[in-house]
């Protein structure tokens, strides 16, 4: 039967992506969801793209796309990367990415529904004290934690209450996040972790229940570390 697939942030790890879909048995029948920063920072974000394309998947914008998209949404049509204030890492992705990525990159929505599923994909997650209609593209971006009631912050997840239930990666360094309403899959792979993904069969809803929850994920190790996590948290 056809599953549908959601995985955390690859961030250019093409040979860890590779494997884990292998293990979870990817066929043509099954749908292919990333959660965002398909590229930057590891070392074959072309050919993770490669595989977006070739798999059919839908990529929900990370921030890592968006602020690549921006750069050439905002006077850079003609791809110059020394034009326009792109940090050098983007600047050295923005040189040889081809005319097939940009398209790639500009049409990946800010989230997604899969209904069957009951559940909402975003690249880092929503503010649960605003509505949905209110949420805004930094927020869906880049969002870590709220601030409680008692003036700490905590992570945005154990705030959330739903439904729907959201899938969300771009926040490695707490790990597998599995909130009640929601469940974060970045797994640090570029940084030496693990790469994630959630494995639906057809119509099935992510459990509440956490040990029920875990039995659904799937991740395979890095083959090293690609990028040191302590240079920056963007």
């Amino acid at each position: 039967m056809a599953k549908t697939v959601i995985v955390g942030d690859v961030h250019g790890c093409r040979d860890e992506l590779c494997v884990l879909l292998d293990r979870v048995a990817f066929s043509s029948g099954d749908t292919l969801v990333f959660v965002g920063d398909l590229v930057a920072r590891g070392p074959d974000p072309l050919g993770v793209l490669d595989i977006a394309r070739e798999t059919g998947a839908v990529i929900v914008r990370g921030n890592h796309e968006h602020k690549l998209v921006n750069w050439l949404e905002n006077g850079n049509q003609e791809r110059d990367p020394h034009r326009l204030k792109l940090p050098r890492l983007h600047r050295e992705l923005a040189r040889v990415l081809r005319p097939v990525d940009w398209t790639l990159l500009c049409t990946s929505p800010l989230y997604l529904d899969l209904e069957e599923h009951d559940t909402r994909v975003v690249h880092a997650g929503v503010d649960p004290l605003v509505s949905w209609a209110q949420q805004d593209e930094e927020t869906l971006m880049r969002i870590r934690t709220v601030r409680a009631d008692n003036g700490a912050r905590v992570l945005w997840g154990r705030a959330y209450l739903g439904p729907p239930h959201v899938v969300f990666g771009h926040n490695a360094a707490p790990g597998l996040q599995l909130h009640a309403w929601a469940s974060g899959i970045d797994t640090g792979c570029v940084y030496g972790g693990r790469l994630t993904a959630f494995v639906l069969g057809p119509n099935q809803r992510i459990p509440k229940i956490v040990s029920m929850r875990k039995e659904l994920l799937v991740s395979v190790p890095a083959r090293r570390v690609y990028y040191d996590f302590t240079r920056d948290v963007a």
